[in-house]
C-alpha cells in the first residue's frame, strides 16, 4: 500500500512538473516570438525625423527639404515627405557653431538662396561664386591639400532663425556658408571643411539638378 501510494504521488509530481515545464516553454516561446517581431519590424527613420521637425518647427512645411546631419556626415534629400537620396559630405573640422570667424558649420533652419555654376565643368574652381576658368586637381586620397577650393557647383544658404543663424555675426549667408563641390574628395565623410558643407563633385551636380531655390535646408548636430 505504501509502495502504491508513493508511486501515485511520484506520478502526480512528474505530471505537475511536466505542466510547469511546458508552461515555461510557452511563455519563453511567446517572449522570443514577440522579440523577433519587434526586431524585424522596420523602423522608418524619416518618420522620427519628420515628427521631430514638425514639433521643433510647427509653422514650417517639411514636404521637400535637405537634411544635413553633422555627426552622421550625411546629406539627405526629402521630396514629397519621402527620403529620395543620400550623399556623404564633409562639414567643418571645427564642429557646429554659428559665430563669424569660428569656421564652424551653422545649425538650424535655412533655405537655398542661390544656385551658381550651372555650366561649370566638373572640378571647375569658383571664386566669389564665379567660374575662374581653372580646373582643380581632384584629390581622392584622404589628404589635406591646404587649399579650400570651391568647385563645380554652389548652393548658397540663408539662415531663417534670428539669433541662431540669421543676423549679425551669426548670419549664415553673411558667413558665406555654401553647399559646394570640393577638390578634397578623399576627405568626404569626415569633418574637414571651414564651415561649408562639402560634397563630391558628381554628387553636388546631381543634387544641384534636383533642387530649386527656396528649398528648406535643416542642419542638425544630431
Amino acid at each position: 500500500m505504501t509502495f502504491l501510494k508513493s508511486y501515485i504521488i511520484s506520478k502526480k509530481l512528474l505530471f505537475n512538473l511536466s505542466i510547469l515545464l511546458f508552461s515555461a516553454f510557452l511563455i519563453n516561446a511567446s517572449f522570443f516570438t514577440n522579440s523577433r517581431i519587434k526586431i524585424n519590424t522596420p523602423i522608418k527613420n524619416n518618420e522620427f525625423l519628420l515628427e521631430y521637425l514638425s514639433v521643433k518647427y510647427p509653422d514650417q512645411s517639411f514636404e521637400h527639404f535637405i537634411y544635413v546631419g553633422v555627426k552622421r556626415q550625411k546629406l539627405d534629400l526629402y521630396l514629397n515627405g519621402n527620403h529620395t537620396v543620400s550623399y556623404p559630405v564633409s562639414t567643418s573640422m571645427h564642429g557646429a557653431g554659428t559665430k563669424a570667424g569660428s569656421d564652424m558649420t551653422p545649425i538650424g533652419l535655412h533655405k537655398i538662396k542661390g544656385k551658381f555654376g550651372s555650366n561649370v565643368p566638373i572640378g571647375g574652381i569658383l571664386k566669389a561664386r564665379k567660374y575662374t576658368g581653372n580646373i582643380a586637381s581632384i584629390q581622392t586620397e584622404a589628404i589635406e591639400t591646404g587649399e579650400d577650393a570651391i568647385t563645380t557647383r554652389i548652393l548658397t544658404l540663408e539662415g531663417l532663425e534670428n539669433g541662431i543663424n540669421k543676423g549679425g555675426e551669426l548670419d549664415s549667408y553673411g558667413r558665406h556658408i555654401y553647399i559646394h563641390g570640393t577638390a578634397e574628395e578623399g576627405l568626404i565623410g569626415q569633418p574637414a571643411s571651414h564651415g561649408c558643407v562639402r560634397m563630391k563633385n558628381e554628387d553636388v551636380i546631381d543634387l544641384f539638378n534636383r533642387v530649386d531655390k527656396g528649398l528648406t535646408v535643416i542642419i542638425l548636430n544630431n
